[in-house]
């Protein structure tokens, strides 16, 4: 009998990795995680093989890399500190530089989806990523999505609590743009199959849901699968993504320094152009999750918003005016 094949899962303490740690001891492959402490606390941390070391430092890395088969990049510097295009962009070359050096059969990484055009600067970094490790030398799966829907996924937090505190709301015209939003158990199926691609396989691949939607109609759909009221939403032609951000910043729990790339790349319409991946390892079980069994099945007995329920209106409509006048005073200054 043949021995599993080892695969090592970067940020597996994070939301996604977290999640595809146990599909991947499901699937019977030897799982090991990189992490500073050298310790999990979590359900699986005695199934794989924890290695301590730092993913800044390339002896550490070439540790960990060796005898794996196949990498998990889900490490990323969007953590409100700052300059993390440099940083995220060492680190990939690090990366790919030490699975190189160590034999690594495939690099998986996932990406944001994104058009052809000048990118904000959270999508361009990703983008970035993608290039370097696709071109180490190391054959790179790149799994582009847009809004990942599940409880925990910072952009479907975002979406949550935007929602839920703010029954009536003033919004960038760009709430109007199209997203192709995807589940997070799609998201699983696909990471988990790109572990068995071809060995000439090295590309980008678009993964989403079978509903392409707007911003608006995502927060609307959100409410109405929670038992809220339909959101009355107002939308001006100017709301800059810095002021738009610190908006996010106070009505959510999501940190303003994070949320401004996220906010950021909201002006962009992301829309899956291929599904070559399925052709590859084969669609979900049951097919792509809509939208809506999306968003039922990661708020399945949660409340929207549990410490803020008797607030909402309240926060809500401060929000509001602040946001207003604020506005009011950029197009007054810009003369828009």
């Amino acid at each position: 009998m043949n021995d599993p094949r080892t695969v090592l899962v970067t940020g597996a303490t994070g939301y996604v990795g977290g999640l595809l740690v146990p599909r991947l001891l499901q699937q019977g492959y030897a799982v090991r995680v990189l992490t500073r402490s050298g310790r999990v606390d979590v359900p699986w941390a005695g199934d794989v093989d924890v290695h301590q070391g730092d993913a800044t430092d390339h002896d550490d890395l070439r540790a960990a890399l060796r005898g794996v088969d196949v990498a998990y990049y889900l490490i990323h510097s969007m953590d409100g500190e700052g300059d993390f295009v440099r940083r995220d962009r060492q680190m990939a070359e690090s990366f790919g530089r030490a699975a190189k050096e160590e034999g690594v059969g495939r690099i998986v990484y996932l990406s944001g989806l994104h058009p052809d055009e000048k990118l904000s600067t959270h999508l361009a970094s990703r983008v970035e990523v993608g290039d370097i490790l696709m071109a180490s030398g190391v054959p790179t799966a790149v799994l582009q999505a847009a809004t990942v829907i599940g409880r925990g996924s910072v952009s479907f937090e975002m979406l949550r609590y935007l929602t839920t505190r703010l029954p009536v709301m003033i919004a960038p015209r760009w709430l109007e743009n199209r997203i192709q939003p995807v589940g997070v158990d799609d998201v699983m199926h696909w990471l988990v199959g790109a572990a068995t691609l071809p060995a000439e396989v090295n590309r980008e691949f678009d993964i989403g849901g079978p509903d392409v939607l707007t911003y608006r109609e995502m927060m609307q759909a959100f409410a109405q699968e929670t038992g809220q009221r339909r959101r009355l939403i107002y939308t001006l032609p100017v709301m800059t993504p810095w002021l738009a951000s610190h908006w996010v910043g106070i009505v959510t729990p999501v940190d303003a320094g994070v949320a401004k790339p996220l906010v950021g790349s909201l002006v962009h319409e992301v829309v899956c152009r291929e599904n070559d991946l399925e052709g590859f390892v084969g669609a979900p079980e049951g097919g792509v999750t809509p939208y809506r069994v999306a968003v039922r099945r990661a708020m399945d007995g949660v409340d929207p918003d549990p410490r803020h329920a008797t607030t909402i209106a309240g926060v809500g409509l401060a929000t509001v005016v602040a946001v207003a006048l604020t506005v009011a005073a950029v197009v007054r200054r810009h003369r828009i």
